[in-house]
């Protein structure tokens, strides 16, 4: 083996030096152990972006990190120069790298803007980094300006203008209000990709002080603010309705260039009202599914990514109910430079060759320069082992000590790549990377890859060997892949053992050993099996294992694919799950998991609880197929079959069906043949000729059929002729020349033999013409060419095959196509019978000018209106000569033509003739209404008829009162002139509701009527002083009515009177609340009336009227608008009719007086005092006699006579209150101080129950005087009450 392995390795070795060279490129593997003795160029690893901003307000960091061997030293150019940093001592490098940090603080920004590049060297090479633009970041104040106030008409377009000051990186634009936020935008107000706010169409809700825009500089994160406007939108001269037009971009078209991998924005913005719609197509294709959005309320269109394929004509399309217009941008897609290769490391071994590529793309195309270490290579020392061509190096028997970093830049006029790659030259003997000793373990039956990483210079060759076998491992079962790596297809036990990788190049070898070992797989012998227990039982589960000893298993029990309850009656053992005492929630899938480190196996079972199983009945069920199929008594035409039942499974079988299967022609597919009763087992079938019969047998019984029983033996007819021609033979034309002839084909069972065709035979039948043929296959259809129009025909279709001709076919008549009527029918008239009929007349079509099978006539007609351009067309039959014309407008003129048609069409129709409906009746008046309510008067107003049918004549107006339970008193009738619209009323009753009845004249008669209801006025008063009470309820129709009527919306509806629905409905408001009247055609006798507050978003409230037309809406509230409707409902109470909304304003009512002395508590009150007052006097007395005494006050506050006033109802308070006798004083005032009492001015005092004439006091203070009181109270005789006079205050002064 030592031998055999020496040879190898020395005859490699041969051949590796005679190659010489080669053209490859060499990956150094990440090791760091290999890179510490492996010398390598820089190589850049981190740069700042190409334009690099910087916050002004801290240190500029540019950064610049390479790597390489030994480590690169840095330097740095500034806008082409050297940029020296130790004589700056604001500049510092970070250590170990080329990273520059630049204090500005106390210093200008922009002392150090400028173009950085850094440098990375060693002695192997020089790395250069790209140009880095650095920029301070600007956000410049907005410039001072003065904005006046913008004054437009509502309708118009209004752009308001941002311009921003110019930052760096451009600012970002917002509009906002003085309260800082976000003003709405929508289709109709929209910002700009310019910042400027488009109105495309104003309102006059946009009229605000505050439209502000904002700029956010992101670096600085600074926000200026430009100066507020002020837009003022007038509508003293509105703007109309008109097409939409664009605002931006303007004209028809543009162009648009965008660069690839960038995003396309295109921004179409329209004027226009109603607010237009935006929308985008592409005209040359699809808009990209994945990278297309709109923005901005479909304005913006944006594309991410752009590529080449998305250059083109966009067209944008801006469209309201005026019209549409549209604006085609033009986009083209230019690219800056991109890789599709970029130059890649180029390791070489000395005298090897090798390239080093820069491909680039670009539009336009870039151009390439190369350079080494820096320098243009045209000024580098020149290198006969290099070759430069455009977009290549070519490196050829390179020397040690070439080693160099190339730098290729591609670049057009919108950008540039810069691209390091080194070229190393190195001699480095074979290293093997891999850990020796390395164990892979597989399992048997899969893939097995053993690992061999490698380095050297040049690249090693790779070798396998595996211990005991003395060749190189290769063929279908091994296989070698580039990176060393040798894969064993299909592992086998047999394939374990020790392997060996050799490197090989021209200077050394290097080897190493691995070892494989391939284990059994993991496999569930028993699996565990499906379980039925009852409720309480137990269920044992078994899974038992086979695996690999040397592998550690773990089983794993699932339920229903999470893990077990955490339950004691759940034991797992090590081939078997137990559950004990099972629930209903044990119920479920479970599932065995047997895991190894190298692999798994599974399986799974379920348990089903079930009740208790009672005594089994009895199984009903499809009977078992029948068995032993034999065919006996084989004839050319027919068979006997005979069979065994099968088991009926408890149910009869009724019948049995034979089936067969024509294995020649339609082999899979099987036929019913006929049927026996279920006692017969034995059955005769007749055959059809060229048939490879099998068959088979089904037994049917009550249950069902059975499966099908296995097929016979085969049986095979001879061929015949066929016995049967085609059926359902037609002949049409669909062409005016030509004549389809049709047949259904033949079965295969019917075609008899091989060889099948068709043998179609024609003539035509005026004449004695011969029969024309023609055989054809394969088809059911066939078209005769060349036909006169419209011609009978006589066809025939014969089956014909190898064996001979079917039967003679019987002929079928039809006709060749047809083609349009050559001719209008003749002496067309007309027969006027009524305003709104009429009969058209003609002659029936010459049968030659038919040129087909005539279907009929048709009549066109339309009346002579220019607003009116739809014509009617009325269809009469192939043998009308006659037809009426319904429907017809009275008064109008109407133009006619008749025309003929075929199955192919409509022939030319006849001259145009006209005809005049006489005058009919008018239709309704187009509004009726009553205006100008009094006490006995009131103006009726009404509108012409929309259908006036003639000239009018005048109007009858008819009118009867209506009283509370709705019954209709005596008509009057007015008759008015036809150039009135109106007309006054007098005499009327007061407090009366009236129906109206209006309708208009011709010399034909009247036409329907449209009514109105009102009520007449009874107190005028109430125009002014209107009471509302609160309340609800279904009431007759109050007394005093407000004076206002109301119409519907809009004021003059056209009244249909025969539609179901409501009428006429009107409202007045009252002191009893609202009244409601209406009329009801409809069959739904469910109504109510629904109000809501005018203008809010509160719910309809729903009151129930119970089928009447009229109803008492209480509970409204003073001073507020209502909307109010009436509805119908069915029983599902889904609303079927509704009429249109009133608007009703309840007025605010003043509280009314009230005379607070005749009301029953005040009565009651004053009796009690009296009463009291007379207890009190006695008491006195009784105690004057006997001599008693009690105090009384020295000096007794004067009671001021309160004022009355009643409660209100809303707040509880009491209103304001007066009489006549405003001062009176209450009885038991004090008496004046003379002790004199006029006798008229109370005629209640102690004089008439005492002894004395005047009133004193005695000796001991008791109080034997008299009340008294005096109209007019003087102040100084005490303390005036406070309080606000009220009853509660004249009760305190009688206590």
């Amino acid at each position: 083996m030592e031998s055999i392995l020496q040879c190898v390795l020395h005859v490699s070795v041969t051949i590796l030096l005679l190659l010489g060279h080669m053209i490859t490129a060499l990956e150094v593997p990440l090791d760091p152990k290999l890179l510490e003795g492996l010398p390598q160029p820089p190589t850049i690893t981190h740069q700042s972006p190409k334009d690099y901003i910087v916050d002004p307000r801290e240190s500029i960091v540019v950064h610049c990190e390479a790597k390489g061997k030994p480590h690169p030293s840095f330097s740095w150019t500034r806008n082409g120069t050297h940029f020296d940093i130790d004589k700056d001592p604001k500049v510092t490098m970070k250590p170990g790298a080329g990273t520059l940090v630049i204090d500005i603080s106390g210093e200008k920004p922009e002392a150090y803007e400028g173009v950085y590049q850094c440098t990375a060297r060693n002695e192997h090479g020089a790395a250069v980094s790209n140009n880095i633009v650095v920029r301070q970041s600007r956000s410049p104040l907005w410039a001072k300006e003065r904005i006046e106030p913008i004054v437009v008409q509502e309708g118009v377009s209004l752009v308001l203008q941002c311009r921003p000051p110019a930052g760096l990186p451009p600012p970002i634009i917002f509009w906002m209000d003085n309260n800082f936020l976000r003003l709405i935008q929508n289709s109709r107000v929209s910002q700009a990709l310019n910042g400027d706010l488009y109105f495309s169409n104003v309102r006059t809700e946009d009229t605000r002080s505050d439209y502000i825009c904002y700029a956010r500089f992101p670096h600085t994160q600074t926000i200026q603010q430009k100066q507020p406007i002020t837009v003022r939108v007038l509508n003293d001269s509105p703007s109309g309705e008109r097409r939409p037009t664009f605002l931006v971009p303007s004209g028809a078209s543009s162009s648009a260039m965008v660069l690839r991998g960038d995003v396309l924005q295109l921004e179409c913005i329209a004027e226009g009202l109603p607010t237009p719609e935006i929308s985008w197509r592409k005209d040359s294709g699809d808009l990209p599914m994945n990278r297309t959005t709109l923005h901005n309320f479909q304005k913006t269109l944006m594309i991410s990514d752009v590529t080449e394929a998305d250059a083109g004509d966009y067209r944008c399309m801006a469209s309201n109910s005026q019209g549409a217009v549209y604006h085609i941008i033009t986009v083209t897609v230019k690219a800056a430079p991109y890789w599709i290769s970029t130059p890649k490391n180029l390791i070489l071994a000395p005298k090897e060759t090798g390239v080093l590529s820069c491909l680039p793309s670009g539009n336009p195309k870039p151009i390439i320069s190369w350079s080494m270490n820096g320098i243009p290579i045209e000024n580098s020392p020149r290198d006969p082992s290099r070759k430069v061509e455009e977009d290549s190096i070519i490196f050829s028997d390179v020397q040690p000590g070439s080693s160099a970093v190339y730098q290729c830049n591609t670049s057009n006029e919108f950008g540039y790549l810069l691209a390091n790659a080194f070229v190393n030259v190195l001699a480095e003997p074979p290293r093997v990377l891999t850990r020796p000793n390395e164990v892979y373990q597989v399992i048997a039956n899969g893939p097995a890859l053993l690992d061999c990483a490698t380095f050297g210079s040049p690249i090693p060759k790779i070798t396998w060997f595996k211990e005991g076998q003395n060749s190189v491992l290769d063929g279908d079962d091994y296989e070698q892949h580039n990176n060393g790596s040798l894969e064993i297809h299909t592992a086998q036990k047999a394939d374990s053992g020790k392997y060996t990788c050799v490197a090989i190049n021209s200077l050394g070898k290097k080897e190493n050993h691995v070892y494989l070992e391939v284990k059994e797989p993991t496999r569930i012998l028993k699996q565990p099996e499906y379980k039925v227990v009852q409720r309480k039982g137990n269920v044992l589960f078994e899974c038992k294992v086979k695996h690999d000893p040397s592998l550690i298993p773990t089983m794993t029990w699932l339920k229903n694919d999470g893990e077990l309850p955490d339950d004691e009656r759940f034991v797992v053992d090590m081939d078997s799950l137990t559950i004990y005492n099972v629930t209903e929630g044990d119920e479920g899938t479970y599932t065995c998991i047997m895991n190894t480190t190298l692999d798994q196996d599974s399986a799974s079972a379920r348990l089903t609880l079930v009740e208790a199983t009672p005594t089994p009945a009895i199984i009903y069920d499809q009977p078992d197929p029948p068995t032993d199929l034999e065919m006996t008594e084989l004839r050319a035409r027919s068979v006997q079959l005979t069979w065994v039942p099968g088991s009926d499974n408890n149910s009869p079988i009724q019948r049995f069906i034979i089936q067969y299967e024509d294995v020649l022609h339609q082999q899979g597919v099987w036929h019913n043949l006929t049927e026996v009763p279920g006692t017969k087992t034995t059955a005769h079938l007749a055959l059809s000729p060229y048939v490879l019969y099998a068959f088979r047998v089904l037994a049917v019984n009550e249950v069902g059929f059975s499966q099908p029983s296995y097929p016979s033996a085969r049986y095979q007819t001879e061929p015949a002729a066929p016995e049967e021609n085609p059926s359902e033979v037609d002949a049409a034309g669909n062409e005016h020349d030509n004549l389809v002839i049709s047949w259904k084909a033949l079965t295969s069972l019917q075609s008899s033999g091989p060889g099948l065709q068709y043998k179609v035979s024609w003539r035509q039948t005026d004449g004695d013409r011969d029969w024309e043929s023609v055989t054809v296959a394969n088809v059911s259809k066939y078209v005769v060419l060349g036909t006169p129009t419209y011609v009978p025909f006589e066809v025939k279709v014969q089956a014909v095959n190898d064996y001979g001709s079917a039967p003679e076919p019987t002929a079928v008549r039809g006709f060749s196509g047809e083609d349009l009527p050559m001719a209008p029918p003749e002496a067309v008239q007309v027969l006027v019978e009524n305003s709104t009929l009429a009969e058209v007349q003609w002659d029936p079509i010459n049968p030659q000018m038919v040129r087909g099978w005539l279907m009929g006539y048709k009549v066109y007609y339309w009346k002579e209106d220019p607003q009116i351009e739809e014509q009617k067309v009325l269809t009469f039959g192939r043998n009308k000569t006659q037809g009426k014309l319904p429907g017809l407008q009275p008064y109008s003129q109407y133009t006619f033509n008749v025309r003929a048609f075929n199955e192919k069409g409509e022939g030319p129709s006849s001259p145009n003739q006209q005809f005049n409906t006489p005058e009919g009746v008018p239709g309704p008046p187009a509004s009726l209404r009553i205006t100008n309510p009094s006490l006995d008067s009131l103006t009726v107003e009404w509108g012409p008829p929309v259908e006036l049918n003639g000239q009018l004549t005048g109007y009858t107006l008819r009118y009867q009162p209506i009283n509370s339970t709705n019954e209709l008193g005596p008509l009057e009738e007015v008759t008015l002139p036809a150039n009135t619209t109106s007309c006054t009323l007098h005499s009327l009753k007061y407090s009366t509701r009236y129906k109206f009845y209006l309708n208009a004249n011709t010399v034909k008669g009247a036409g329907p009527a449209v009514t109105e209801e009102t009520v007449i006025i009874m107190d005028e008063d109430l125009m002014h002083h209107p009471a509302v009470d609160v309340g609800k309820g279904h009431t007759e129709l109050p007394h005093p009515v407000f004076p206002t009527t109301l119409s519907l919306r809009p004021p003059f509806p056209k009244v249909h009177l025969s539609s179901p629905g409501f009428g006429n409905v009107s409202s007045s408001v009252g002191e009893d609340g609202a009244v409601l009247s209406w009329e009801y055609w409809g069959q739904d006798k469910n109504l109510f009336v629904e109000y809501t507050v005018d203008n809010s978003k509160e719910e309809w409230t729903k009151e129930s009227v119970n089928g009447s037309q009229t109803y008492l809406l209480k509970g409204l509230k003073a001073g507020t608008s209502y909307k109010v409707r009436v509805v119908a409902k069915d029983h599902t109470g889904v609303t079927v009719h509704s009429s249109q909304e009133l608007s009703i304003t309840v007025p605010v009512i003043p509280s009314q007086q009230v005379d607070i002395a005749t009301q029953g508590w005040f009565i009651g009150l004053m009796c009690a005092i009296a009463l009291l007052i007379l207890v009190l006097l006695i008491a006195c007395f009784i105690k004057r006699n006997k001599g008693g005494k009690y105090p009384v006050k020295e000096k007794e506050d004067a009671h001021a006579d309160p004022e009355i006033q009643p409660m209100k109802d809303d707040d509880g308070t009491f209103g304001e209150y007066s009489d006549t006798e405003d001062h009176k004083p209450l009885k038991g005032s004090r008496t004046p101080s003379n002790g004199t009492v006029k006798k008229d001015d109370s005629d209640d005092s102690l004089v008439d129950y005492g002894e004395g004439g005047e009133g004193q006091f005695n000796e001991d203070g008791s109080f034997i005087g008299q009340y008294s009181g005096k109209k007019e109270r003087d102040t100084a005789e005490g303390n005036e009450s406070s309080e606000a006079p009220s009853p509660v205050n004249a009760m305190n002064s009688f206590v």
